[in-house]
């Protein structure tokens, strides 16, 4: 089984997948555009260093040439920007898999919208803009509050909700290095995730999981630590409507194998919107909360479906894992860290991983990234503890940055 797995050291989390394929049988073929990270050599049978992995046409060329006269199973790429290169590559080399159409479909962020509208599932009103003039039409069309967000991104980066026209004139500015936005509907309501790992389109492993406050919110303000905390129980009434929607879209969308991440909302009506889907996995550690759900490794149960078309990991629920973002107070290197040695006291037993960024390192910008200046993972059977151990780390522990 010989896989070519695009940038197998970056994200740092893809050194995971990357023993994950090993772990499995596959011989892996790392493409990259640095020297592969010494730790995962031992996974390595071979690789290629390319100048730009993001120069889809100069990397399609390079992969070519150096698989002349080999055989290949499989192509995968599951960082966000590198899905489509993925797909590229296998229809150029006739390697099974999603094709380029599929994949844009978990790429264009309209085009999305616009499969799963048409399976009868309930989408944001959106609208594809490329000019100030076409998104001013779009937010006549659409009415405030909005959002707008780039086609292609990932995350919530350059993720906008805008109140007003005189809002609307402000950020246009800020968008003006997008090529693609949608504009669309502002969904009030709780914010869910939908996580899976499919096996020709069949979910063999479901997650939700909530954002506590909904990502929007975080990034409007420093001071919030952002929350996000898988459900243990997935049978309660609550969330029905919302898997029943997501395993809608993964037919919308023909999926075929491996990690899907979907977000949608909950109305306090009680009705469900689809937000948006990524055939890849979560960020921000999502993929370890799963782990620690279950107690589960989903990276070698990714490498097991795409490789294998099988799933042989736990589903069994057993806890709500929460992750806490740490954001410090002010500028420059962390000086000190308030309240950590007594939380992770009182907490000790429902810890799972801390990993603040040390005294003496310089702090991160909130605005860029949602992982902060750190993270701490704990874990509890009941929802509701879980989710207060959560909210206790973010009111009681506190990074200083500056003097």
């Amino acid at each position: 089984m010989n896989v070519v797995f695009l940038s197998p050291s970056y994200p740092p989390e893809m050194r995971e997948y990357t023993r994950g394929l090993a772990e499995v049988g596959a011989n892996v073929l790392g493409v990259g555009d640095g020297p592969p990270d010494p730790r995962i050599r031992p996974y390595l049978a071979d690789y290629l260093q390319v100048p730009r992995i993001l120069d889809e046409e100069d990397v399609i060329r390079r992969v070519t040439a150096w698989l002349r006269g080999r055989s290949v199973d499989r192509i995968e790429g599951i960082w966000e920007v590198l899905t489509l290169l993925a797909a590229r590559l296998r229809e150029r080399l006739g390697v099974p898999g999603m094709s380029v159409s599929t994949v844009m479909g978990f790429r264009d962020k309209q085009l999305m919208k616009e499969r799963v509208a048409a399976a009868g599932l309930r989408v944001p009103i959106a609208r594809r803009v490329r000019t100030a003039s076409e998104t001013w039409a779009a937010a006549e069309e659409i009415g405030f509050p909005l959002i707008l967000k780039p086609i292609a991104g990932a995350g919530s980066a350059d993720t906008y909700r805008i109140e007003s026209k005189a809002e609307l004139e402000k950020i246009l500015p800020r968008m003006s290095h997008v090529t693609e936005a949608s504009c669309e509907e502002f969904v009030d309501g709780e914010e869910f995730t939908f996580d899976t790992v499919c096996v020709e389109g069949q979910p063999r492993f479901v997650n939700v999981a909530q954002y506590l406050p909904r990502p929007l919110v975080a990034r409007t303000e420093e001071w919030i630590s952002p929350v996000i905390v898988t459900v243990r129980d997935l049978k309660q009434p609550k969330l029905q409507k919302g898997i029943e929607l997501g395993t809608g879209v993964l037919q919308a969308l023909n999926m075929g194998t491996g990690f899907t991440h979907m977000e949608w909302y909950l109305k306090s009506n009680g009705e469900v919107v689809f937000g948006e889907i990524g055939c890849r996995p979560g960020g921000a550690h999502l993929v370890d909360q799963m782990n620690y759900t279950c107690d589960v490794d989903l990276f070698r149960e990714w490498a097991r479906a795409v490789c294998w078309r099988s799933f042989e990991g736990r589903t069994e629920r057993r806890y709500n894992v929460a992750i806490l973002f740490k954001r410090a107070l002010g500028q420059g290197r962390i000086t000190r860290v308030d309240g950590l040695k007594e939380f992770l006291a009182r907490s000790h037993p429902w810890i799972c991983t801390e990993q603040l960024l040390p005294v003496g390192t310089h702090r991160r910008d909130w605005k860029q990234t949602l992982l902060s200046d750190g993270h701490i993972i704990l874990r509890h059977p009941d929802w509701d503890r879980a989710v207060q151990l959560a909210f206790d780390g973010a009111k009681n522990v506190t990074m200083i940055a500056g003097g």
